[in-house]
């Protein structure tokens, strides 16, 4: 009896000549490679970059010794082999410097995702990145769902999932746990879901 196994649809660096030469000829064009599988983000609308935008004033506000990097690529995966693009990475001071296009996780303290409004935000910021960045051993997933107008904060990665998930309606203040430490209020977040 043969088993068949799930296999990339590429190698990983098969995948990063492909996001490059994306990038290059088609603007606001951005690949994503989880689970094995090619992926598209939408490109972000001007209320998901305002988000972005507060999210990043809020944390070097609370704390000024943490950096917020909008989009920088990351490894993801138990071994590094799969590439996302999050909205936003947390990390202490400028600890991403010179790690070029795909950064090592190991600096990073949270990643952000503000859902889009396309047909594959469910499967993509809901399920696969929650479980992707939780086996990198990122200690803190913050994903900001304007179709559900909710806040969501995972955190203690086991390895294959976050053990610790907590949702608030927008309006409702949220704790999120070190190592970011900062709670962060979501009321003005009603004004940008439109």
């Amino acid at each position: 009896m043969t088993v068949m196994t799930d296999r990339p649809q590429m190698l990983t660096e098969e995948f990063e000549t492909v996001a490059r030469i994306a990038a290059r000829e088609v603007e606001g064009l951005r690949f994503e490679f989880i689970n094995g599988k090619l992926g598209v983000k939408a490109v972000p609308d001007g209320d998901h970059g305002t988000i972005i935008v507060w999210l990043s004033r809020m944390c070097m506000q609370s704390r000024p010794d943490l950096w917020f990097y909008a989009e920088q690529g990351i490894k993801v995966q138990r071994y590094r082999n799969g590439r996302a693009r999050p909205d936003g990475v947390l990390v202490l001071t400028a600890s991403l410097a010179g790690h070029g296009e795909w950064a090592d996780p190991d600096p990073v303290l949270m990643v952000v995702e503000v859902t889009s409004y396309d047909t594959d935000t469910d499967a993509r910021d809901r399920h696969e990145k929650p479980r992707g960045y939780a086996e990198t051993g990122i200690p803190v997933y913050l994903l900001i769902d304007r179709e559900k107008c909710e806040v969501t904060v995972h955190s203690e990665p086991d390895g294959s999932r976050y053990e610790s998930v907590r949702t608030v309606p927008f309006g409702k203040d949220i704790e999120i746990p070190e190592p970011v430490g900062i709670t962060l209020p979501t009321e003005p977040l009603k004004e940008w879901v439109h």
